[in-house]
């Protein structure tokens, strides 16, 4: 739950601004794009004097292209005097992408505001509006808009359902809280469009992805530790004509295996090796195993990335009949 001192706080700040520059992390997700748009037109729609820019370094997955606003996203940072930083979905400056070219941008001592749903953040920002209880940043948004008497038109709400829906697997997810079914009813009594959510990323698949998935599934290997593992190369990507952002969505297949403890999705990009991680049981952490690599993340769900690149390795065991 967000205290309301900080919530009138964020509104002070965010009514006074010059520029808002509201900006979510690199290799965005649903609840990413879901919560920039969603604060973004809210901003807009309540602040109608404050100009808005809406940052995210990477390009939005075609699966997302649907929502309102995607055309207004600019992949570059240009700071301004008087600019007031929202930061949505991003646990620490690094996930953004533009913290070592601007870095005086995550000073504390800068007017910005984080809302994210991390227990892992950093509180880097002024004001931190982060609630480790709800599933995804979203619904952070939401409880924002509904503390200030905000009204959440149908764009905004569509932009809110969809981050809602695609961090809980569709409502599959073991984060699938009753908060989150009442912020489910909240939207779409605010007209979100919940059919085209669904038929637009749960529901399409573009050739190439399929292709991707059945290069994942196919290598799944299973650890003596209880782990369901598989990586992509470059190469599979290049084969395949699949873009990374394509590979969202199949760690939950991987995860699927039965018995296992952990899962593990093992890709390159960039000159990085980077770890999507899973777990469905309860005994299992696997933000503490990213954590041994720099990443963080939530208990059941996480990552990390390292430089370097992936290397098959066949290993053999002699056994006795």
């Amino acid at each position: 739950m967000l205290k309301r001192d900080d919530v009138q706080r964020s509104v002070d700040l965010l009514s006074g601004a010059s520029r808002i520059v509201t900006m979510c992390h690199s290799n965005p997700d649903g609840d990413a794009i879901g919560s920039l748009l969603g604060i973004t037109l809210l901003l807009e729609q309540q602040l109608p004097h404050v100009p808005i820019q809406c940052v995210c370094k990477d390009p939005t997955p075609e699966t997302l292209q649907f929502l309102p606003g995607t055309s207004r996203i600019v992949h570059n940072l240009l700071p301004c005097e008087g600019d007031v930083y929202v930061f949505l979905d991003s646990a620490e400056p690094k996930l953004t992408g533009f913290h070592e070219q601007y870095p005086q941008v995550f000073d504390a001592s800068l007017p910005s505001i984080s809302i994210d749903h991390h227990p892992t953040n950093s509180h880097f920002a002024q004001i931190n509006l982060i609630d480790a209880t709800a599933a995804s940043a979203c619904e952070i948004v939401v409880e924002f808009a509904d503390n200030v008497s905000w009204n959440i038109s149908p764009d905004i709400a569509t932009c809110l359902l969809t981050g809602v829906y695609t961090d809980t697997g569709g409502l599959l997810h073991s984060n699938t809280s009753v908060q989150v079914y009442r912020t489910v009813a909240r939207l779409l009594r605010s007209g979100a469009r919940q059919q085209e959510i669904v038929k637009r990323v749960f529901r399409t698949a573009k050739l190439s992805t399929l292709k991707l998935w059945g290069r994942v599934l196919e290598k799944i290997s299973l650890t003596d530790e209880g782990g369901a593992i598989t990586a992509v190369t470059r190469g599979d990507f290049a084969a395949t004509g699949a873009d990374y952002s394509e590979l969202t969505g199949a760690i939950d297949y991987v995860n699927a295996v039965p018995g296992m403890r952990f899962s593990m999705i093992l890709s390159e990009r960039d000159g990085k090796v980077k770890g999507s991680l899973r777990t469905l049981r309860d005994d299992v952490d696997v933000s503490a195993m990213a954590g041994k690599f720099d990443g963080g993340g939530h208990k059941k769900a996480a990552g990390f990335a390292l430089p370097g690149k992936l290397k098959p390795e066949v290993r053999w065991k002699v056994v006795h009949d």
